[in-house]
């Protein structure tokens, strides 16, 4: 998810996909908290897209951007969403069920995609911000890096303050233990105090606080790793004033305007 629009006119606005779009039919929906989902939408004719690149959906005239979890060998877009009590599209979206419908603009669009110039992929993401990770993943996995003669590894950073925000953590862990020389997964909560993570044993502190321990933890050299960082502005920020510095190659991509 990137920026919210909206050319809706005043009043109830006309919630009807755009007939000039291609329709995308939810398909099916799991509801992971009260404020987050995953979705996958089967859309009406063939969606190119390039693992870690965006989505445009829309309710009528309101429309907003999402990052496309799924990978291009996927046959349904899935999207993990986060409820905006204040957004024009979140709340409608919440209300959808099984066989509605949306429009999705034909094009996907975005930069952030993986460098394969660069062998070492550091992977830094908040909540919803995994979704753009997770496709390049999957794909990269389903082509059969070995045939292909590519040794790239994954290190992905997994934040969020409660442990039920970690929508993708088993598929993840599965991922690292079938492939470990691939994928490298470490999961972090920010609050683990609070009675809602007292289950939590793994690694605390906020992604943007710890991704310097695990760049020398993992050893990576600045000159063939890239860094991803995807998700709140804060993070973002706060990651590129500390690593920018130092030379590290980085790509950004923000789910909210600061």
């Amino acid at each position: 998810m990137v920026e919210e629009t909206s050319t809706a006119s005043a009043g109830v606005p006309d919630l009807t996909p755009n007939p000039k779009f291609p329709t995308a039919t939810l398909v099916e929906r799991r509801d992971t908290t009260e404020d987050l989902m995953v979705i996958k939408l089967e859309v009406s004719e063939q969606f190119n897209f390039k693992p870690g690149q965006y989505c445009t959906l829309g309710l009528g005239k309101i429309e907003r951007a999402y990052s496309i979890v799924s990978a291009p060998y996927e046959k349904n877009l899935e999207i993990f969403v986060e409820l905006v009590l204040e957004g024009e599209l979140t709340p409608k979206m919440w209300d959808l069920k099984l066989g509605d419908k949306m429009s999705v603009r034909p094009r996907a669009k975005g930069i952030f995609t993986m460098d394969r110039k660069m062998h070492h992929h550091f992977m830094l993401s908040t909540v919803t911000g995994l979704a753009p990770s997770m496709s390049m993943v999957r794909q990269y996995l389903y082509d059969g890096p070995e045939e292909a003669g590519e040794n790239h590894v994954f290190y992905i950073m997994y934040g969020a303050s409660y442990i039920d925000e970690l929508t993708y953590d088993v598929e993840i862990q599965e991922l690292a233990d079938n492939h470990p020389d691939v994928v490298r997964f470490v999961p972090t909560i920010s609050r683990p105090t609070e009675d809602r993570n007292f289950e939590w044993k793994g690694v605390t502190g906020r992604v943007n606080n710890i991704a310097e321990e695990y760049l020398v933890k993992f050893d990576l050299p600045k000159d063939d790793t890239k860094i991803y960082a995807c998700g709140h502005p804060g993070m973002i920020e706060d990651v590129k004033e500390k690593l920018l510095p130092q030379g590290w190659n980085f790509i950004e991509e923000r789910f909210w305007k600061p």
